[in-house]
Order: C-alpha cells, then sequence, then structure tokens
C-alpha cells in the first residue's frame, strides 16, 4: 500500500496527539509521521498523498515550527499530490482567527499544485471568521477546538479518516 506522509507541529502536544489518532486510525503500516520541527522539503517529495497539521496561535499566526518552515514550505512542489489538512484552533477566544493555519497553509500548497482533500463542513462551529473557510460552510481541512469542544474530536476525527478514505483513496 502506498505511505502517506504526515506532517505535524505542535508546541502544546494536542496537534501531534491527533497525529498519532490519525496514523493509529490509518494504521502505522500506511502513515509516516514527520514532526515539522525536523522535517526537510526533501522529505515531501516521498509521499504523493500527504496530511498537514498544525495548530494556530493568536492572532492568526502558525504554529512556530510551521513559521520557521514556511519559507522552504512555500519552494515546495506539490504538482500531483493530494493533501488533506487538519488544524486546532479556540474558536471562541479567537472566534476571528479560528484555524487560519490551515488555511495559510493549504493556500500555498493549492498554489504549488496539490490537490485538496478532507474539506470538512462548518457546521457545528461557532467563530466569526476563518482563513480556513474557503467557501461559505467550508473548512479547507479537519477543524478541530480542544478547548471548547474536546467532547467532539474523537467523532470528528472519526468521520474525517472515513472520509479521507474515499477521497485519497486508500486500498484495503
Amino acid at each position: 500500500m502506498e505511505k502517506i506522509g504526515l506532517f505535524f507541529g505542535s508546541d502544546t502536544g494536542n496537534t501531534e496527539e491527533v497525529a498519532t489518532k490519525i496514523q493509529e486510525k490509518l494504521g502505522e503500516d500506511v502513515v509516516e509521521v514527520f514532526d515539522m520541527y525536523e522535517a526537510k522539503p526533501e522529505d515531501f517529495a516521498k509521499f504523493d498523498k500527504i496530511i498537514l497539521g498544525l495548530s494556530t496561535w493568536h492572532d492568526g499566526q502558525l504554529q512556530s515550527d510551521w513559521d520557521n518552515f514556511f519559507e522552504d514550505f512555500k519552494k515546495i512542489d506539490l504538482s500531483g499530490k493530494s493533501v488533506a489538512l487538519y488544524g486546532l484552533g479556540d474558536q471562541y477566544v479567537y472566534a476571528d482567527y479560528f484555524v487560519d493555519g490551515i488555511g495559510i497553509i493549504g493556500e500555498i500548497a493549492i498554489e504549488n499544485g496539490a490537490k485538496i482533500v478532507g474539506k470538512w463542513s462548518t457546521e457545528g462551529y461557532e467563530h466569526t471568521h476563518s482563513k480556513g473557510e474557503i467557501e461559505e460552510g467550508v473548512f479547507i481541512g479537519l477543524a478541530l477546538d480542544e478547548d471548547n469542544q474536546f467532547d467532539q474530536s474523537e467523532e470528528r476525527i472519526e468521520g474525517w479518516i472515513t472520509q479521507l478514505k474515499a477521497e485519497f483513496p486508500l486500498e484495503a
């Protein structure tokens, strides 16, 4: 089976925990995980299916490892690759910036030739604005709020994994 590269950045451990859950649900033999702190541009070339994970900080800033890697990421050729994104944020305290990170990274991925999979409905979220909302009612990827809706994260991850299996697609 073709491997998926999962690239995440995490300051508090929440985004890493989600990466681990995704890897467990899709299979450790299917998903190879990279921490953005140690990732290199050439790591992306190994995969045709990629998952990008990050949190959004403060007023719409990228997670620190993604921020440090951002200039390199802008140069990565993603032509012919399917890319899924997941992001963490706080929809109440940062209602104007909820999961902006996936919108920022996702926009670059599209500019660099990626086909985006794993878009997610905004239904059930209470935010006022998000760069992650690529069209009305649709996030560019899975949105999680571990601060306010942690009790919904497991179900959302499960639903998103089911969706990814169909959209990537993944062989049985």
